[in-house]
Order: C-alpha cells, then sequence, then structure tokens
C-alpha cells in the first residue's frame, strides 16, 4: 500500500455548495466507484440506496495531470441523456496511491491473534503506513479464530494482551470482535459512523466477515465486489466505497503489498508515534535513533519505556529501506 498525505487546511473553507458562484447547475456529490472511465457519483444528501450517476470527467482533467478518485468530493452537472459530467474535484484530505482512493480519515487494521497468528512486525508496518498517510488507525483483533470448544486457547490470550498492553498504552484504540459470536460488531459500526474508512489487513484475517457482521444481508453484495475486484477469475479490479449506515468503507484490493517506495528515511520515526514525540529531546537535529549520543529514544528503549519490539521493527524497516537505496 503506498501512500501519499495531502493536507489542506483550507479544504473546508473552499468547498461549494450546490447553489455555488459558479453557477446553479452544478450539484454537489462524492465519487462511489470508478470503473472504466466511468466515476460513479452519489448526490450529496440522498440515500444511499439511491444509485450514483454515472458521469465522465471533463477533458481538461487529463491535460492538467488531474485524476478523479473514489472518495473524492465533486462538483458535476448533469447531461441531456441523464447521465453527468464531473466538472471540478474538491480539495483533498488525504490520498492513497495504492489503492488509489481520496479522503481516507480512519483505517481499521484488522489482525487475527491465531491463524494466522498474529505478526507485530507486519501490524506495525501497517502503522507506518498509515501514519505516513495523515490517517487515524484503530486496531481490531478479530476473535473470529479463536474458538476452541468454546474456549480462547492460551496463544491467542496472550496475543490479545500483548496487543493491548503495548498499543493502548502508545494511544492507539483496540476493538476485539468476534463476527461469530456478533462480539464487538455494535462497537466497532458505531467507531465508523461519520468516517470513509478503509479496512486493511493481511489475508484470512476476516475483513469480509467483519463488514457482513456490521451490516447484515451484505453478503452476496461483498462477494460480488470481491469478484469485481479481481479475486476471481477474469475480473476488472477498482475501489468501491460500501455504505455502511452513517459512513462509507472502501473495499479495496492491493493491501497486501506493503513497500516503503514512498516513504523517505527521515520520515519513518515520525511514523513511530512515541518515537515521534520523543525527537525534540534528542541532541541531534536529525537524530537517527540508532547510535547517536544524547538520543532520548535510545534512552527511552533502555528504560523500557518504549517496547523493545517497536523499537527493533523501526530498526528492521530502517535498514530495510537503507538497503533499497544502495541498490538504487
Amino acid at each position: 500500500m503506498s501512500s501519499q498525505s495531502k493536507k489542506n487546511n483550507n479544504s473546508k473553507s473552499s468547498k461549494t455548495n450546490n447553489n455555488n458562484s459558479n453557477g446553479t447547475d452544478k450539484l454537489r456529490g462524492t465519487i462511489v466507484k470508478a470503473l472504466s472511465g466511468y466515476y460513479y457519483v452519489r448526490a450529496e444528501g440522498v440515500s444511499t440506496d439511491t444509485a450514483p450517476v454515472q458521469c465522465r470527467a471533463r477533458g481538461i482533467f487529463k491535460k492538467r495531470g488531474i485524476s478523479p478518485l473514489v472518495g473524492d468530493e465533486v462538483l458535476y452537472s448533469m447531461t441531456d441523456n441523464g447521465e453527468g459530467t464531473v466538472e471540478e474535484v474538491m480539495p483533498r484530505s488525504t490520498e492513497l496511491i495504492r489503492p488509489p482512493v481520496a479522503n481516507i480519515d480512519l483505517a481499521i487494521l484488522v489482525f487475527s491473534v491465531t491463524e494466522p497468528a498474529l505478526n507485530l512486525q507486519l501490524l506495525d508496518k501497517f502503522l507506518v503506513h498509515i501514519e505516513h498517510a495523515g490517517i487515524e488507525p484503530v486496531l481490531c483483533l478479530s476473535k473470529q479464530d479463536l474458538e476452541n470448544d468454546g474456549m480462547e486457547t492460551e496463544e491467542a490470550q496472550l496475543a490479545a494482551s500483548s496487543v493491548n498492553r503495548i498499543y493502548r498504552s502508545i494511544g492507539y484504540e483496540v476493538f476485539g470482535t468476534s463476527s461469530r459470536k456478533g462480539e464487538g460488531i455494535e462497537a466497532l459500526h458505531e467507531r465508523l459512523k461519520g468516517h470513509l474508512a478503509v479496512f486493511a489487513g493481511q489475508s484470512g484475517v476476516g475483513k469480509s466477515s467483519l463488514l457482513n457482521a456490521i451490516v447484515p444481508g451484505l453478503t452476496l453484495e461483498t462477494n460480488e465486489i470481491s469478484n469485481r475486484l479481481g479475486r476471481g477469475k477474469h475480473t476488472t479490479r477498482h475501489v468501491e466505497l460500501i455504505a455502511i449506515g452513517g459512513g462509507y468503507v472502501a473495499d479495496t484490493p492491493g493491501f497486501s503489498q506493503l513497500d516503503f517506495a514512498e516513504l523517505g528515511i527521515e520520515d519513518l520515526s515520525y511514523c513511530f508515534v512515541e518515537m515521534r514525540h520523543l525527537a525534540s529531546d534528542c541532541k541531534f537535529r536529525g537524530c537517527t535513533h540508532l547510535h547517536e549520543p544524547g538520543c532520548a529514544v535510545l534512552a527511552a528503549v533502555d528504560k523500557g519505556e518504549i517496547e523493545r519490539s517497536r523499537y527493533d521493527n523501526y530498526v528492521l524497516f530502517m535498514n530495510e529501506m537503507n538497503d533499497k537505496k544502495r541498490r538504487y
């Protein structure tokens, strides 16, 4: 997953209402799907049951290097044939490059504590990418595979305990869920309301099961979306927003591929929230937190104030980035 943060503090003030200074014929909406050169726009304020308007983008966008994305808020106009034309793309708060989606403001990182076994290195890598994109992360421990004759395994309990201890202490929200038992589903649903969210995590952790539990009756639709996204044979890959009652979730391909192509070495420590808070206390500006004297981060690691697994993963990622830099 590659990401690019495009913050614009004036984005809200620059957004235009339906009755705008450019004319009253422009409507406002959100792109909920992009496929084969068409953009499907749901008008602002309409029910999510209402079919989106099939639109083409203005030719001037291509000349200006602008590519509308799913999640974009846009101004559009209707054409005589009942379709529409995307006239203007509003400023974005965030942008993901792979998968291509805009204005995501919440990332639900779904991890199972067993089957597949919890991988803290992968969890930290997801967090680095989400932090770099400027998106708020929430951790979700899927418990669909924890049941063994009605009892959670000791391994699962220890894994869940480790995540809660390590990540809650540095400010991350952690939700425990069981799609089978319905545990934690309502709380997660409430957390999603009012947001444009994305679910991320390795294959097999139960992302689709969670969505089906959050939105009863979604099973067929989710399967259809998954097939259209290219998880079946001879299908088209694209991003689509799923209405979840008070918010949207982006059903996205491509989250299993994580690299640091968009991330600079100097950005890495910023993406570890506990290091970010200590960086100003380091003796040297631009401290890499690897070997410098007077490093506040190294001192915190020695004192046990920064979790050793988190720091070890930071060093691992830094080495990975340096290796790629030397190769290219």
